[in-house]
C-alpha cells in the first residue's frame, strides 16, 4: 500500500569494524548471548505517533516487536560495549530503499567463491542504475549512500514514542 511507505524505514545496523552485537537473535546459543553481525537490517513502521513496530526476521522477540522492547532487549545499551562494537544506524525511507537498493549477492561468497550460506531462491535485486550497491547501504560513512546515519542515542530518541 503506497500510503504506508511514508511510515516505513529500512535500517542498516553496522560500524567500521563490521561487528555489531544484537541480542535475542535466533542464531544465538542463548538469549543472554549476542550474535555479532557484520551488518543487520530491520524494518520500522510507525503506526501512530506513539506506536513504532520493528520487523526483524532474525529475532526471537515477537514479530513485529514494539520499538521500545526491541531497543531494550535486542539492541541494548551501548554503555558497556567496547568502541569497536558501537553500532550506527543508517535510516532510509522505504521509498528510497526500494528505488535504489541493489545486490548481486557477491557479499555472500567466501574467498574460494563458494556460498557461505545458501542464497535466497528469489532473483537478485537490481535497479536501472545498479546491480550491486549494498556496500553503500552497509557503510556508516554519512557522505556515502542514502538515508541518515545515526548514533545509538540519536536512533533511539528518533523512534521511541514520547
Amino acid at each position: 500500500m503506497p500510503s504506508e511507505l511514508a511510515s516505513c524505514w529500512v535500517v542498516f545496523i553496522s560500524n567500521n569494524s563490521l561487528a555489531v552485537p544484537l541480542w535475542n537473535q535466533k542464531q544465538a546459543k542463548s538469549v543472554d548471548q549476542p550474535v555479532v553481525w557484520d551488518y543487520h537490517v530491520i524494518l520500522l513502521h510507525r503506526q501512530s505517533s506513539s506506536v513504532v513496530q520493528v520487523y526483524d526476521l532474525d529475532t526471537r522477540l515477537t514479530f513485529p516487536c514494539s520499538f521500545r522492547r526491541y531497543a531494550q532487549q535486542a539492541i541494548h545499551s551501548e554503555d558497556f560495549l567496547k568502541p569497536e562494537y558501537k553500532r550506527y544506524f543508517r535510516v532510509i525511507s522505504a521509498e528510497t530503499y526500494l528505488r535504489h537498493f541493489a545486490s548481486d549477492r557477491t557479499h555472500m561468497l567466501g574467498e574460494d567463491g563458494s556460498w557461505q550460506k545458501t542464497p535466497p531462491p528469489y532473483p537478485c535485486i537490481q535497479t536501472p542504475e545498479s546491480n550491486n550497491n549494498i556496500a553503500d547501504f552497509i557503510s556508516m560513512d554519512p557522505s556515502v549512500g542514502w538515508g541518515t546515519v545515526l548514533s545509538h542515542g540519536e536512533f533511539t530518541r528518533r523512534f521511541l514514542p514520547s
